[in-house]
């Protein structure tokens, strides 16, 4: 009995040792955790949601999205063969190339396969890994995106987003602030950037590019430009630059089809400067618009230190007025005409017109063009005359049109802009355009003037293939030999070919501005460009609905059918939801893959996110209805 107490009072002891002893360890562990420094988790940073591009009545150009970078760890990965043939439909790659990339980097921890999958590309390579217990060796990276639904069009003017989330051209690049403003120090809550409506309209920008391919295929021009401008506040209509950039395959353009031309290309206009010239020759009272020039088809000088220069003609016009010179774009009358103003007088009044200086519009890259002085080492007696005929002066289109609303409206000159509105996320307007008149460069009487010359040349001048008949049009035409970068000098081949239109001329609406570059065969701007003018004028016109002097009027029975609307359903990305009455947005209710919000009752008036907007699972629409 006494040994078998011995033994139990020994196990006693042991099991309250070993007690105590776990009692000793928690309580040092617990004093360290006590007085150890308290660790801080980093609160998971904000997102940025980018605000989209959209028209002036709102349609999708620049979409927020998300893409998808897939890779795998080859090392990982037994069958090489079986995942390549797997894989390879989803991925749009041949699996002997998937194959082949893994089997290189065997020993690598982790290598891309594809970038930038699209949210369906997603969908089914993410249903392929899990069908085939491909998870763990592939690795998906979900990055911030965007699609451009409507590809080309308008794609200098809209830009183009890096991988990296900023702009990198256009719109995308000159507002990314406001498009994706920063995220600033100990910020914790998702940042949502402002929707930018532009002032174009999709519908016309369509319209027009429509033209202006067809034109590049029958002059077989190297490139091409047309702006349109409202004339009343400055707004951009349609903005073209051929050739155009695919912005979903951005990366792979050609260098030729991502520049922006109408803001970064300077050139000499030619002929269609004249218009300006005359305005300041007039404006400054230089001589009264019945004065008659002599044109023998030259204008020769030798100053008296010995320089002798020449400028020719294209005819012999004989004695002409202002008026008439413009109509028939004489050089010889141009030329006379510079001797009769000031050279700093002349000078003051172009960079007036905002020659050699940017428009400011929200462009990058925008060039000043060239106007050079009295101070210049390229100036000689002959520059003078020849910047008044639109020779060694640069020029770059929108200051063209900008220096066109002068005329446009009685001598005030408009700043141009291609932003309408800008709204945040939930539609609350927070800038939207007003007109904005500079300071007057011009009488009001010598713009009239000018309109009206510009007016004759269209109806029986250089410009009467622009012509309309029903609603009157002023034009000015414009062929310049453009410089030989080789050989120097300017060339004899490569022609820039330009015509600038105002009309109605009575109370100025729009201003047309068309470029083309290096023509192929016929190169007269009269000849080439004014037909142009006159199919884009009529596009816009009947776009716009202006008057016509001459339209035929219709009548209707008083009887109207009312179609009921196509159900709506979800596809790839939203539908437009605007206009659509409550009932028709019931059956939508049911679906388990989207969360549907509806304020108010009526017709929808609004939708977050916007028409175009990528559908992902599990969306949240929010649907405004009064």
């Amino acid at each position: 009995m006494q040994l078998n107490s011995f033994f139990i009072k020994w196990r006693a002891v042991f099991v309250l040792s070993l007690i105590l002893l776990g009692f000793v360890i928690i309580y040092v562990q617990y004093a360290k955790l006590a007085f150890a420094p308290k660790k801080t988790f980093a609160a998971k940073p904000p997102v940025v949601e980018r605000g989209s591009i959209v028209d002036r009545n709102g349609k999708p150009l620049a979409v927020q999205t998300n893409f998808y970078h897939f890779g795998v760890t080859p090392k990982m990965i037994k069958n090489v063969a079986g995942f390549a043939v797997a894989v390879a439909p989803a991925l749009d790659m041949n699996a002997s190339d998937i194959a082949s990339r893994i089997t290189m980097n065997k020993e690598s921890s982790f290598i891309y396969l594809k970038k930038k999958l699209t949210q369906d590309e997603y969908n089914y390579l993410s249903d392929i890994i899990k069908n085939n217990n491909f998870i763990p060796f592939c690795q998906f990276d979900k990055i911030p995106g965007r699609i451009y639904p409507e590809n080309n069009l308008a794609s200098q003017l809209i830009g183009y987003m890096g991988d990296d989330g900023k702009g990198l051209s256009g719109i995308e690049y000159s507002q990314q602030e406001i498009l994706s403003p920063s995220i600033l120090p100990g910020a914790t809550e998702d940042i949502y950037g402002d929707n930018i409506y532009l002032t174009i309209d999709a519908n016309l920008q369509y319209k027009l590019e429509k033209i202006a391919q067809k034109t590049i295929e029958k002059t077989q021009a190297e490139n091409m430009m047309i702006i349109a401008a409202d004339a009343t506040n400055g707004e951009i209509l349609s903005y073209i630059s051929l050739p155009s950039a695919n912005l979903n395959y951005f990366t792979s353009a050609k260098p030729e089809e991502i520049i922006d031309r109408p803001a970064a290309t300077a050139y000499e206009p030619g002929s269609v400067f004249k218009i300006f010239s005359s305005a300041s020759f007039i404006d400054a009272g230089a001589f009264a618009t019945d004065k008659l020039f002599l044109c023998d088809g030259i204008y020769e000088q030798t100053t008296n230190l010995g320089e002798h220069f020449k400028i020719t003609c294209l005819d012999h016009h004989g004695w002409v007025s202002a008026r008439e010179a413009l109509k028939y774009s004489c050089n010889d009358a141009l030329a006379q005409m510079s001797d009769f103003i000031n050279t700093d007088t002349f000078l003051s009044n172009v960079h007036k017109f905002g020659f050699g200086e940017k428009t400011g519009i929200e462009l990058p890259s925008e060039s000043r063009g060239s106007v050079k002085d009295t101070d210049d080492k390229y100036w000689s007696a002959r520059s003078k005359p020849t910047m008044s005929i639109g020779q060694e002066i640069s020029v770059n289109a929108l200051q063209m049109v900008h220096a066109a609303t002068a005329l446009a409206n009685n001598g005030v000159p408009l700043k141009l802009t291609v932003i309408n509105r800008i709204t945040d996320r939930n539609g609350t307007e927070k800038y939207v355009h007003k007109a904005e008149f500079e300071d007057r460069v011009l009488k009001s009487s010598t713009a009239q003037y000018i309109l009206s010359c510009m007016e004759t040349t269209a109806q029986s001048g250089t410009g009467t293939k622009a012509n309309l008949g029903d609603i009157s049009i002023g034009v000015k035409t414009g062929t310049a030999q453009m410089a030989d970068p080789v050989n120097g000098g300017y060339s004899d081949t490569d022609f820039l070919s330009n015509c600038l239109a105002i009309f109605p001329v009575e109370s100025p609406e729009v201003i047309l501005y068309i470029v083309i570059e290096k023509a192929k065969g016929e190169t007269y701007a009269g000849r080439i460009v004014a037909p142009v003018i006159a199919e884009t004028a009529d596009e816009i016109i009947d776009h716009l609905g202006l008057n016509r002097n001459n339209a035929a009027s219709l009548e209707h029975s008083g009887t109207i059918s009312i179609i009921e609307n196509e159900p709506l359903t979800i596809g790839a990305s939203l539908p437009d939801f605007t206009g659509r009455p409550k009932r028709d947005l019931i059956p939508l209710l049911d679906q388990t893959n989207y969360n549907f919000i509806i304020h108010g009752e009526g017709w929808v008036v609004s939708q977050n996110p916007l028409p175009g907007t990528p559908v992902t699972e599990n969306m949240t629409i929010e649907l405004i209805l009064e």
